[in-house]
């Protein structure tokens, strides 16, 4: 396993993180536990170390969630979402990391600068989008491809959900089992690829006791905080999450 203390340091906040996220506070925030281990270690040594303690927190999502789900959009977005899971199996290795970073950072910041934008034209009161078979399709894919790749199928995923304002427990629940669904998947084609080595999978081990705590610390605070608190929360880190992947992007490109 890796003994480095630096490491652990970096992945023990990045492991809350990221559980937090899975137990409902500030979902898109999820996204920057890999350039936080990254730090450290690869990116993609990152994401197998990860995959594991994100099985973990699915089994803790899904049991506090357990019955709150939106079953239309899931039955949209997961067809969708296996296609992009096959996709980044196949061709994610050829394509530059930092490219699916930028490209990501800038399509959440879009958006988010449009939720602004629409807010204050129409405060908080502007109208609930109804789930849409075109749109959940290409974003749920979206996410299914950058989820293989960095874990990082949460901002797609937001694009979609957020605007349809759905109470937060169903939001979350949706999240829930979307994501378990696509984490179980990944398992698949990390194992084909070699990620599953014994350095990994012995790290994943010391790291597992945060898992459950960070999801039900951020499932604590979902149940303390408004619907549109939670729902500004998702926006704001989205906009960081995108901020940040901006960041380290054109950072690694312009350094090489």
């Amino acid at each position: 396993m890796i003994t480095d203390p630096y490491f652990y340091l970096c992945a023990i906040p990045a492991v809350l993180i990221f559980g937090m996220a899975k137990g409902g506070f500030g979902g898109a925030i999820a996204v920057v536990s890999v350039p936080i281990m990254a730090l450290v270690i690869s990116p993609v040594q990152a994401a197998a170390i990860l995959l594991p303690l994100l099985l973990v927190m699915d089994a803790v999502a899904l049991w506090s969630f357990r019955g709150q789900w939106h079953s239309q959009n899931l039955r949209i977005m997961l067809p969708a979402a296996v296609a992009g899971i096959i996709a980044g199996a196949l061709f994610f290795r050829y394509l530059s990391e930092d490219a699916v970073r930028i490209l990501i950072g800038l399509m959440s910041l879009a958006f988010c600068l449009n939720y602004v934008i629409t807010t204050i034209k129409h405060g908080n009161d502007s109208p609930a989008q109804a789930p849409n078979r075109l749109k959940g399709s290409f974003w749920a894919a979206i996410s299914g491809f950058t989820s293989f790749g960095i874990h990082a199928g949460g901002p797609p995923a937001n694009i979609y959900l957020l605007p349809q304002k759905l109470e937060k427990t169903l939001l979350m629940g949706t999240f829930a089992v979307f994501f378990a669904a696509v984490n179980a998947l990944k398992v698949i084609p990390y194992a084909w690829l070699g990620q599953f080595d014994h350095t990994n999978l012995m790290t994943s081990l010391i790291l597992l006791p945060a898992a459950p705590v960070g999801v039900r610390l951020g499932y604590f605070l979902l149940h303390r905080v408004s619907q549109l608190l939670i729902y500004r929360i998702c926006y704001f880190f989205l906009a960081i999450a995108s901020i940040k992947l901006l960041h380290d992007g054109f950072s690694n490109i312009l350094s090489n």
